[in-house]
């Protein structure tokens, strides 16, 4: 029988809500592998609910094309206990739970170890705006972390990973959502949206700017970012508040 607890100071679950949450997480999670950023089991996507305070993330180990609602644990985002599944959550939950207990307009957290976005992970350099493609999804250079400690790998690994991140957007002063990625030093990348479908979309953004950039580079090695008035240009016609890119609300 199934696990299924009413969290902290939350009345019963609808299991309707819980069903919506988890169908959400297996389709991003499969989107992830559909867009050729996962090998093996290498990666995860959750999503929060911020109504219920709940979170659901793939579970630990599990190939995602065995991958049914009914696996993906649950949890509460402010405990992280677990208030629904049977399965233990992907390893980096912690580091999830971290984001989402930090930026409250964060929806969605995806990590993969997909090969341009982790090769300049483990090179542990920035991603350079070199273009207009790049500047579209992301306010400028893709941060990276600074490498974690002796301490923190032995002690809190995960959490810590998590604390890194919100450590380099605090000091670049980002807004998470103009700036939704990040390059943790010698691991891979992490990216999130204000939902689990835009973390994939800034997912499969930030693979292709990676590629972008090494083959840029191998063209031109000293090639220089953006001019800043042309990355402006570009981030606020598709970001920007007064964004004209796409249809809008139009039907």
């Amino acid at each position: 029988m199934e696990r299924s607890v009413p969290p902290t100071g939350q009345p019963n679950l609808e299991h309707s809500s819980l069903d919506r949450l988890r169908d959400r997480v297996v389709a991003a999670n499969r989107a992830i592998v559909a867009a050729h950023l996962v090998t093996l089991t290498f990666g995860n996507v959750s999503a929060r609910d911020r109504e219920t305070g709940l979170m659901a993330i793939k579970p630990s180990g599990i190939p995602y094309r065995d991958l049914r609602p009914q696996m993906i644990p649950v949890l509460e985002v402010a405990t992280g206990a677990v208030v629904a599944g049977e399965m233990r959550p992907s390893s980096d939950t912690p580091t999830h739970l971290v984001l989402y207990r930090a930026f409250p307009d964060i929806g969605g957290v995806v990590h993969t170890h997909s090969v341009f976005a982790t090769a300049w992970a483990q090179a542990r350099r920035e991603l350079p705006c070199l273009g207009t493609t790049h500047a579209d999804h992301f306010h400028g250079a893709v941060p990276v972390t600074r490498s974690l400690s002796r301490d923190e790998v032995q002690s809190g690994y995960e959490e810590h990973t998590g604390d890194v991140i919100v450590e380099r957007l605090m000091e670049l002063k980002a807004e998470p959502l103009q700036l939704p990625a990040m390059l943790v030093a010698s691991h891979g990348p992490f990216t999130w949206g204000t939902d689990a479908e835009e973390a994939v979309e800034n997912a499969v953004a930030l693979e292709m700017v990676a590629e972008c950039a090494c083959r840029s580079l191998l063209l031109v090695p000293d090639a220089l970012p953006i001019p800043q008035h042309l990355l402006e240009k570009h981030f606020e016609r598709k970001r920007g508040p007064a964004a004209y890119y796409g249809q809008g609300g139009v039907g």
